[in-house]
């Protein structure tokens, strides 16, 4: 019962967002809002530069890495746990794959930082 108070409660309330969301929305396109603000000037260059694919490229694959890290950081806890041996093999074929995706985008070129 407390369950489904709780749902309707949060359905109102998402109901109520959406209400206010949408009805305070207002259509500005006006050439002075869309252009970048320089201190009253003449922007100099424009304000969206392109940024390196291969920027975007190391930024991914840091995320990729890095979530796979943070995966890493329990494991040392779990093998005071039963059966140690099958968390070590674990632990190790994961480090594995990660060696194996490393390598693999080195020889891609992901990881050559070219200008």
């Amino acid at each position: 019962m407390l369950l489904i108070i709780s749902l309707m409660i949060l359905l109102l309330a998402l109901i109520l967002f959406s209400v206010f969301m949408f009805s305070s929305l207002k259509v500005m396109f006006n050439r002075e809002f869309l252009s970048p603000f320089e201190c009253g000037f003449d922007p100099y260059q424009t304000a969206r530069m392109p940024f390196s694919l291969q920027f975007f490229l190391i930024a991914v694959i840091f995320l990729i890495f890095d979530i796979e890290i943070v995966i890493l950081m329990p494991l040392p806890m779990s093998f005071g746990l039963n059966y140690p041996m099958n968390h070590f093999l674990v632990l190790m074929i994961f480090i594995l794959i990660l060696l194996l995706g490393t390598y693999y985008e080195w020889l891609n070129g992901a990881l050559d930082w070219t200008i």
